[in-house]
């Protein structure tokens, strides 16, 4: 394999820093032991470049370089993320359910059994056209121009099983729920969906049951391993979900692959109340909520195996409104601090370049 012309320990300065200027040269295969490496199943992307004389214009992610003019070792990484303050919704909103992305939102539904709708453009709210059913606690998916919502109560009422669709300009009555309930999980598309969980008004019962949507009707699938109400669930079709927390402030995570439920990692916050949630099965965000004393700030990051906490929203509260297809975008639309508030805040993890610490 060659030898290396200059040893480390010609680039260590007299300060005692490591100088990699002049390293090169490759390492002898006789120097590598083969038993370091051999459980290794998958590296990273990460692309080296040893010396630059100014910072690459679009670096890739996990590039790592070292800039001799400013004389330090320098990454392109995932920031730690955090909450900034977006446009505030035109009508104060709670316990109501959301579809889209950060910067095409769209929110319906809510407390006072309201049938408003509200769409946004990523700076600001605006209204539209209303639900054919006015509710509260339902619960929504799908994006902006083609959502679904589904389920809800008005209280005094038995629940509702009534399904809605969004075309982008009006909402549609379409077929029902097998089961009427509020507080139901939902993930997908509005022609590909899931409703998990949820409570039974009528029979005064916490389901466990979930339903499939295939655009046209609901079928009964396989049942959630723990029953539960005012969980989150996000993915992207009625094959794909994940779901998580719910009443009793569980921790609790379950993942859908068309066939049955499996439970995965916990919450490290177990948590109930309607808390907001984006994203897939892969890359999930999960933000406020209540647990058995309070209102909650605490914003959890879903990466496929494990959930870790990052930074807090700026208001703890409760009945939030959720919408982002990942975990690096997401948008917290109004909720219960409590009173019910117009508060919007959007959450951002983006790629940023950071100093190493080595000169």
């Amino acid at each position: 394999m060659g030898t290396i012309t200059r040893s480390f320990a010609n680039n260590i300065t007299s300060g005692g820093t490591f100088d990699a200027t002049d390293l090169t040269g490759t390492i002898p295969a006789s120097n590598i032991a083969d038993a370091s490496v051999t459980n290794i199943t998958a590296v990273p992307a990460l692309t080296a470049v040893s010396t630059v004389a100014s910072d690459p214009p679009s670096p890739d992610a996990g590039q790592i370089w070292y800039n001799t003019t400013d004389k330090v070792l320098r990454a392109y990484v995932l920031s730690a993320g955090s909450w900034a303050t977006g446009g505030s919704l035109n009508t104060a909103k709670a316990r109501l359910a959301a579809s889209g992305t950060q910067t095409a939102a769209l929110a319906f539904g809510g407390e006072n059994v309201t049938a408003t709708t509200e769409s946004y453009n990523g700076t600001s709210w605006t209204e539209v056209n209303d639900l054919n059913t006015a509710r509260r606690l339902l619960a929504g998916t799908g994006i902006q121009t083609a959502s679904l919502a589904f389920g809800g109560e008005s209280p005094g009422t038995t629940d509702f099983s009534v399904t809605e669709t969004w075309n982008g300009t009006s909402w549609t009555e379409v077929a029902d729920l097998n089961t009427a309930r509020n507080l139901t999980g939902g993930s997908g598309l509005y022609t590909s969906a899931l409703g998990a969980g949820g409570f039974n008004q009528g029979g005064g019962v916490t389901e466990s049951k979930t339903e499939s949507w295939n655009g046209t009707s609901w079928t009964e699938v396989a049942d959630l391993n723990q029953a539960r109400s005012s969980n989150m669930s996000v993915g992207d079709s009625n094959t794909s979900s994940l779901t998580f927390g719910g009443s009793p402030a569980y921790a609790l995570t379950e993942s859908w692959n068309g066939s049955s439920w499996t439970e995965v990692g916990d919450l490290n916050t177990g948590r109930q109340g309607n808390s907001g949630g984006s994203g897939s099965v892969t890359a999930a965000l999960l933000y406020g909520g209540e647990n058995a004393t309070e209102d909650l700030a605490v914003t959890e990051s879903w990466n496929g195996t494990s959930w870790t906490e990052v930074a807090d929203i700026s208001t703890a509260r409760s009945s939030i409104g959720g919408a982002g297809t990942n975990n690096t975008t997401a948008i917290a639309i109004g909720g219960a601090t409590p009173p019910s508030t117009t508060a919007t805040e959007e959450w951002t993890q983006a790629n940023v370049t950071t100093d190493l610490g080595v000169s």
